[in-house]
């Protein structure tokens, strides 16, 4: 019996409790009693299993005394035979301890269900547009880009583990000024003359730009409007080649590579704007037109025809929208940069205007990342020249540990990253503790078979060991760990988790022998003891999947 099954059974007995009652307020029970009851592991284990505060949720509701009301719930749990006992505590909370045949279930559900265990259908019938990274193609991905990388990426898994259909993509800003600079960068390193004074320096600017040269010998010939064309078209396709390529050893891939030019060719932006004034939601004043932005939330009204006629950037974000939802998508989320903050009421204002639901518009919000080395910081990098790049992060402390120390931090809060940490192979080093976790367990897996001892068929009533119960009472909390990880946004939950369920285990390998010694025999307890290692295996590979870490069977 998993958490989330407690719950179902603490409400069931609650609904029935109340059933017949005289409520208040002509109130039944299905409307003051929680869709979801809360049951959780108590912060002291002599409390037991679980407890749940139903009864606190409830009482008033039911015009009851808590504890009045917790007693009735007692005597229906008890009767359940899967629950040893319910005791009251303090003003209502109710503590719960499973039998061994109930905590059993849990092992044999891991089991059974293998690489779905903590899957749901959460989102069946969901289409999420996922948008992440989206850096401009004018230079190596730097590290706030790798960090969406990693939790964007993870974050896809996890939608797409709770039933969602998830679209990964990738907003590639082919169109505007910090192209035109890139491309006058690329020219002037092809003639050899200093960068300009608002453009892109490092060696992959000369690295691009020779490249260039190479293909086309006569690149820097004809008049200026053409060279610039020419090093803009090659060196942004060239760019993003490089990109893609960094992204895709980094384990992220995306469906679609979405090129915001497209949205002014396709003649997109202005069937959004002409939509937005014959909606009455764009005006014009002092020459230019604005969206009524403030009708819907946000702080100001927003330019997207400027006086001079050219579309201002908000222009393409409205047509952007736009598109996310007529090709099919029932929620789009962006994940954007610490300088997007004011991004998160346009685009809703946007849609809203447009005649969508605001609230299938979620923006979510990263922060800066450092690199520290010996308490100091690391800022230069090696092709990049000013800024630390995702290759350099995997260069340095390999894929699985620079996603791992990207993910395991909410995204709200600016990280630094302690390389002399995370090169260590040592169990202070996050990932190694986990994926060690996983080596040992797969070690055991190995080792049962040379030993001819089997979980088939294993009585797992056995498992009575207090570290046995801790053990296949987190590994029970997975699928709840990955719901509020879905319905949060928040990745992280599932490293942190992955932290503790190594750490359980360890303690579990430590006090129980899971295998015979050598020249013994097996017996029952062994057999129990090689499932419950089976099962922590199964969980603690599909955490790491979630985060696109590898499982590794040694290191």
């Amino acid at each position: 019996m998993t958490p989330a099954d407690l719950a179902t059974t603490v409400r069931t007995v609650t609904l029935e409790a109340l059933d017949g009652r005289d409520l208040p307020d002509g109130a039944t029970p299905e409307s003051i009693v929680p869709a979801t009851v809360t049951v959780e592991r108590p912060r002291n284990p002599e409390h037991g299993d679980y407890a749940t505060n139903v009864a606190l949720q409830v009482a008033k509701k039911a015009g009851m005394n808590p504890r009045e009301l917790a007693q009735l719930l007692v005597s229906g749990l008890v009767d359940n035979p899967a629950i040893d006992s319910a005791e009251i505590a303090g003003p209502g909370f109710i503590n719960l301890r499973l039998g061994a045949a109930a905590t059993g279930g849990i092992v044999t559900n891991i089991l059974e269900q293998g690489e779905r265990f903590g899957s749901s259908e959460l989102y069946s019938g969901e289409k999420v547009n996922l948008e992440f990274v989206s850096a401009n193609p004018t230079g190596p991905i730097h590290l706030g880009g790798t960090r969406w990388a990693a939790v964007g990426d993870s974050l896809g898994r996890v939608l797409e583990f709770s039933g969602a259909e998830v679209t990964r993509e990738y907003y590639f800003n082919d169109h505007g000024g910090q192209i035109d600079r890139f491309a006058r960068s690329l020219v002037a390193a092809a003639k050899g003359e200093p960068t300009p004074e608002d453009g892109y320096g490092g060696e992959y600017i000369q690295e691009i730009a020779q490249e260039i040269v190479d293909k086309h010998p006569d690149a820097l010939a004809g008049d200026a409007d053409t060279v610039q064309e020419t090093f803009r078209a090659e060196g942004v396709e060239k760019m993003f080649e490089q990109i893609k390529s960094s992204l895709h050893e980094f384990g992220t891939d995306f469906d679609v590579f979405f090129h915001e030019n497209s949205l002014f060719e396709s003649g997109a932006v202005e069937r959004a704007i002409q939509t937005l004034k014959d909606n009455g939601n764009l005006y014009e004043s002092d020459g230019a037109w604005w969206l009524r932005s403030t009708d819907f939330g946000d702080d100001k009204d927003r330019v997207v025809i400027k006086s001079d006629g050219d579309a201002a950037y908000i222009a393409g974000d409205i047509a952007y929208v736009a598109d996310k939802f007529d090709r099919g998508h029932t929620l789009a989320i962006y994940m954007l940069g610490a300088d997007h903050h004011g991004y998160i009421a346009r685009l809703r204002a946007a849609a809203q205007a447009l005649g969508y639901d605001p609230k299938a518009v979620e923006v979510l919000i990263g922060q800066m990342v450092n690199l520290v080395r010996d308490g100091k910081p690391v800022k230069m990098s090696k092709r990049a020249g000013t800024v630390i790049t995702l290759d350099d992060l995997v260069d340095l402390i390999g894929r699985d540990a620079a996603r791992y120390s990207l993910v395991r931090s909410s995204v709200d809060s600016t990280l630094d990253i302690d390389l002399d940490l995370w090169e260590k192979q040592s169990n202070d080093n996050p990932v190694y503790y986990v994926q060690y976790g996983h080596t040992r367990l797969a070690s055991i897996r190995r080792k049962a078979a040379e030993a001819n001892v089997s979980a088939e068929g294993a009585d797992l009533a056995l498992l009575t060991h207090e570290k046995e119960g801790d053990l296949i009472r987190t590994l029970g909390e997975f699928p709840a760990v990955v719901k509020a990880a879905a319905e949060l946004r928040e990745p992280h939950r599932i490293a942190r988790y992955a932290e503790e369920l190594a750490s359980v285990f360890h303690k579990f390998y430590d006090a129980c022998q899971i295998l015979p010694k050598v020249g013994e025999n097996p017996e029952p307890i062994h057999s129990a003891r090689l499932a419950l290692a089976a099962a922590s295996r199964q969980v603690l590979a599909n955490a790491l999947g979630l985060l696109g870490i590898t499982a590794p069977e040694r290191m």
